[in-house]
């Protein structure tokens, strides 16, 4: 079969698309929450909380409180579940290879499914929030075992990756095409009927991994970001197919420097253990200049001295209050906007707007964030980052259309934005060799921290009376002061670095790029 369709097309390409295609119908599906919860509430999920006292308040006004806590609890758990799931997919990816890890996030799609198929007939235990969690754990499983795709065409391995994630983000909108369809098509067509249509997308990521994609991994997580940030691949060579001319512009100094008779140019603060090639010496001293010496700052330390700096703690806390922030308003955006506006329908109209935009506009942004990535220092990206983080948290508090719009805008482009910074940051501090270790702690101890949310929430429905504006300012202030410790660190650590490269440069013994 696979000879077949070698002879009609280039499997790479076959494995790109069905890549592109789970992804698309699996990878973020739990993030569209905040269109599913209609549909959940129209099928008197979680229904029977509210007549439990019904002695006691006999006019029931749904949803009621427990059943919207417990609707909110079931994506908090969820997203957690998500996050926390990135370290064992990178430990089974790293050790049996994309085609298992694949597998195993079928399965937790297929049980997942299968459960809500069932829920009608499980009573002991949750169905549909075991049935979420299981989705949530399948996800990242299909999603991060595509990552190694990059390198199927390393010539496009930037744009390939921007596909792979744009497609994460678009997968949330299939629960917003399930409500349309249910609202406005066929009322009949229920969650057991989803959900056994649903089906065929394990089947078919099983089928893919079996016939069709590669058993052994082209490249590790860590070879991936290597590959995307330095265009380089492990060995600091470049990928099959480029010439040195694509990495060095000037021909003759390429020809210089590849024949042995140029000068020797490297990192001036760091050279590290392992013997680099000439290329990667180039690109590192050209990447450690435009930082300010921030790149590579921590290369050559252990997993655990990375995790035990204030690079990585800094960074975690920021991480974690602001998929607090986000993870908070995609389960909550209904009842929030219905608080501020104080109009049931104006709040309908920013739901179903940020049902359509969470998707359609993390794909337009993907274009936008590589283009700051590459023309921006380390510096000045989390900057940008930072004050965006403030200026939407500011938007949320205003109790008016039109701001409350411009920030719902600007968080669902700022999501995708912010969890590339992240993994940015990760490789260009902390090194490739460990990235995956130091990434997916810092995901799965953020995603730990996150089942704060439910007790946000809880807070909002009870103590603050569905008033959102307590919370919101907490978690905004929260956000400056952990801002001001991130960008002053990384400041005073880069003022430190770039005075140090200058003081090496004026060296005779030093040679370095002037590009």
């Amino acid at each position: 079969m696979r000879s077949s369709l070698i002879g009609c097309f280039d499997i790479r390409i076959i494995q790109l698309l069905c890549a592109v295609t789970w992804c698309l119908l699996s990878a973020g599906l739990i993030f569209g929450f905040a269109a599913l919860k209609p549909v959940l509430i129209a099928q008197h999920v979680y229904e029977d909380l509210c007549y439990i006292n019904v002695a006691e308040d006999p006019v029931v006004e749904l949803p009621c409180t427990k059943q919207d806590l417990r609707l909110n609890k079931m994506f908090a758990v969820g997203a957690v579940v998500t996050n926390i799931a990135a370290l064992p997919v990178g430990w089974v990816l790293d050790n049996y290879g994309p085609r298992i890890c694949g597998i195993v996030g079928a399965l937790f799609l297929f049980s997942g499914s299968f459960i809500y198929i069932s829920a009608k007939h499980i009573s002991f235990l949750d169905p549909y929030l075991t049935g979420y969690i299981s989705l949530a754990i399948g996800g990242p499983f299909v999603f991060i075992s595509s990552f190694q795709l990059a390198n199927t065409f390393p010539k496009y391995s930037g744009s390939i990756l921007a596909v792979i994630t744009g497609a994460f983000d678009s997968s949330s909108a299939l629960f917003l095409f399930y409500r349309i369809y249910y609202e406005k098509v066929d009322p009949d067509f229920n969650l057991k009927k989803f959900f056994t249509l649903y089906l065929v997308v394990p089947v078919f990521i099983v089928l893919c991994q079996l016939f069709i994609m590669p058993f052994e991994s082209y490249k590790t997580l860590g070879a991936v970001h290597k590959l995307e940030v330095e265009g380089l691949d492990e060995d600091g060579n470049l990928p099959e197919g480029q010439d040195a001319s694509m990495v060095i512009p000037d021909a003759d100094e390429c020809s210089s420097l590849l024949s042995g008779t140029g000068p020797q140019i490297q990192p001036v603060l760091s050279h590290g253990s392992r013997r680099k090639s000439v290329l990667e010496n180039y690109v590192e001293a050209r990447l450690e200049k435009r930082t300010r010496g921030i790149f590579g700052v921590l290369h050559e330390k252990s997993a655990l001295e990375q995790i035990k700096s204030y690079w990585f703690i800094l960074m975690l806390l920021f991480t974690i209050v602001t998929m607090l922030r986000i993870n908070y308003f995609v389960a909550t955006v209904r009842s929030q906007e219905e608080y501020l506006l104080r109009d049931s329908k104006l709040a309908a109209l920013m739901n179903s707007i940020f049902d359509v935009a969470l998707p359609l506009l993390g794909i337009l942004s993907i274009p936008i964030i590589g283009i700051i990535l590459d023309n921006l220092e380390t510096y000045s990206v989390l900057l940008l980052v930072c004050g965006l983080s403030v200026f939407i948290g500011i938007m949320g508090l205003i109790p008016s259309f039109y701001p409350n719009l411009l920030g719902i805008l600007l968080l669902v482009a700022f999501r995708p934005f912010y969890y590339t910074v992240v993994s940015d940051y990760c490789s260009k501090i902390f090194g490739f060799e460990t990235f995956g270790v130091v990434y997916g702690s810092m995901i799965c101890v953020s995603g730990c921290l996150n089942f704060f949310q439910t007790y946000l929430d809880k807070l909002t429905h009870t103590t603050f009376d569905m008033n959102p504006t307590p919370v919101n300012v907490g978690l905004l202030a929260t956000t400056v002061v952990i801002s001001v410790a991130l960008l002053g660190y990384i400041r005073t650590q880069s003022k430190r670095r770039a005075t140090l490269i200058d003081d090496a440069l004026k060296s005779p013994v030093a040679t370095y790029n002037s590009t």
